[in-house]
C-alpha cells in the first residue's frame, strides 16, 4: 500500500473483487477493469480466476492420487503414499460409519469432496497480496485465488450434492416412494399441506446450508487476512501468524463438515424409513 496511493477502503474492495470476464456495456466481450464494471456484466459473467484455481487444484489432486495409486508399495510406504494413505482411511471409516448401505460411488466421492475443498481452502494461507501482484506482472487487474471464498463454487458443489441425492432418492425408493416422503411425512396422510411445506423447506436448507456456511466461513477468514494486511509491517506478523494457524482449523474443519453432511445425506437417501 505504501506504494500506491490507495485507501483502505480500496485496497479491501479490489481484494474482494474476481477477475471477471463477460459482456460490456457496449456489447463487447472482454475482462472487467474495475468491481463496478464487473458488476454491471450480469449473471453469465465467468470468475476467471476462481475457476482457473478450482479447475488447477482439481487437476493437482487427481494427478497425485493417480500417480500414487500407479506406484503403490507393499512395503514401508514413501512420504506421499503415506499421506495419501492417511485421508483415503480417514474418509473410508466415516464413510463406513455413517453409510450402512452397498455403493460404489459415495467413498470416491466423499474423497473427492473432502480433499477438493480442503485445498481450495488451503489457498486462504497464501500471503494476501502475493498472487495478485504476481498477477499484475501478467496484465491481470484482479487475482482472487481462494476458490471457496467465492459463493459461486460454494453453492455449485451443493447444487451438485443435492441433485446426486436427489438423483439416489428416486433411483434407491421410486418417483412414488420419493414423493411419499415429502407428502406424508411426519403427519401423516392428513397433515399433507403441512408436510409438503415442512418437508420441501428441509430438502432445499440441505445445498443452501452446505454452499452458503462454507463460503461464509472461508470468506470471513479471508477478509481478516485483508484487515491485517492493512496494519504496519510490524503488527502483521504479530497477529497473521496467530490467526493463520486458528485458521488450519476452520480449513480442515470446514472441508470436513462439506464431507460429512454429504455423506449423511446420501445415507437419507438410501434408506426406507
Amino acid at each position: 500500500m505504501s506504494s500506491e496511493t490507495i485507501t483502505s477502503r480500496e485496497y479491501i474492495t479490489h481484494h474482494l473483487t474476481n477477475l471477471t470476464y463477460g459482456q460490456h456495456a457496449d456489447g463487447t466481450w472482454g475482462l472487467a477493469h474495475s468491481g463496478e464494471e464487473a458488476a454491471q456484466m450480469g449473471f453469465w459473467a465467468l470468475n476467471v480466476d476462481t475457476f482457473g484455481v478450482s479447475l488447477a487444484l482439481g487437476m493437482i489432486f487427481m494427478f497425485v492420487f493417480h500417480r500414487v495409486a500407479k506406484r503403490v508399495t507393499t512395503g514401508v510406504p514413501g512420504g506421499m503414499q503415506n499421506l495419501v494413505e492417511m485421508v483415503v482411511d480417514f474418509v473410508d471409516d466415516n464413510v463406513k460409519g455413517m453409510f450402512h448401505h452397498q455403493s460404489k460411488v459415495i467413498a470416491p466421492m466423499a474423497l473427492t469432496i473432502f480433499v477438493w475443498v480442503l485445498m481450495m481452502n488451503i489457498m486462504d494461507l497464501v500471503p494476501i497480496d502475493f498472487l495478485p501482484e504476481l498477477g499484475k506482472v501478467f496484465g491481470l487487474h484482479f487475482l482472487k485465488v481462494v476458490p471457496s471464498t467465492d459463493v459461486n463454487i460454494t453453492m455449485g458443489l451443493a447444487l451438485s450434492v443435492f441433485c446426486v441425492v436427489i438423483f439416489f432418492s428416486i433411483k434407491q425408493k421410486g418417483l412414488g416412494g420419493f414423493a411419499a416422503e415429502l407428502a406424508f411425512h411426519p403427519f401423516g396422510k392428513f397433515g399433507l399441506p403441512i408436510n409438503l411445506f415442512l418437508e420441501i423447506v428441509n430438502l432445499l436448507a440441505k445445498p443452501i446450508s452446505l454452499g452458503l456456511r462454507l463460503f461464509g466461513n472461508l470468506y470471513a477468514g479471508e477478509m481478516i487476512f485483508i484487515l491485517i494486511a492493512l496494519l504496519p509491517f510490524w503488527i502483521q506478523w504479530a497477529l497473521s501468524v496467530p490467526w493463520a494457524i486458528f485458521h488450519i482449523l476452520i480449513i480442515v474443519l470446514q472441508a470436513f463438515i462439506f464431507m460429512v453432511l454429504t455423506i449423511v445425506y446420501m445415507a437419507m437417501a438410501f434408506d426406507d424409513h
